[in-house]
């Protein structure tokens, strides 16, 4: 399956996020492409390279969050063209619901993504780790 753009590429990001019925960032990534994330946690990769490498780590990681926490929301969605039509920069929040207690929490994100040939090349994640540690502990 092909994108058509950078804001494809959220709006299959989001789908995906709040219903989970469509096809996970890996299926969408380059072979070789890049996931960054800059302010990732101690003990987190800040950036994997190809999409075999992040489908090992991110997959796992989705069907475990996904029994701790039900996304509820994205919002606060502004979107930043740029001079490469290959690239755009999103801001937007998440808003979630911890299943263990019903706590409601949000975390603010950016990111940065570019697509290419119909594949993303690269998805740069800045988001607030705080934040999102106290929706997923």
């Amino acid at each position: 399956m092909l994108l058509t753009g950078p804001l494809d590429a959220f709006e299959r990001f989001r789908d995906h996020l709040l219903t989970g019925t469509s096809a996970g960032l890996e299926e969408f990534l380059a072979d070789d492409g890049v996931v960054e994330s800059p302010f990732a946690p101690p003990g987190a990769p800040r950036r994997i390279e190809g999409r075999a490498a992040f489908a090992a780590r991110a997959v796992p990681q989705r069907e475990a969050l996904r029994s701790r926490v039900t996304f509820t929301e994205v919002r606060d969605v502004v979107v930043h063209e740029t001079a490469d039509p290959r690239v755009a920069v999103v801001e937007y929040e998440i808003e979630g619901v911890r299943t263990a207690d019903g706590l409601r929490a949000a975390a603010p994100f950016a990111v940065v993504v570019r697509v290419e040939d119909g594949r993303i090349t690269l998805w740069r994640e800045y988001q607030d780790p705080a934040a999102m540690a106290l929706l997923i502990t």
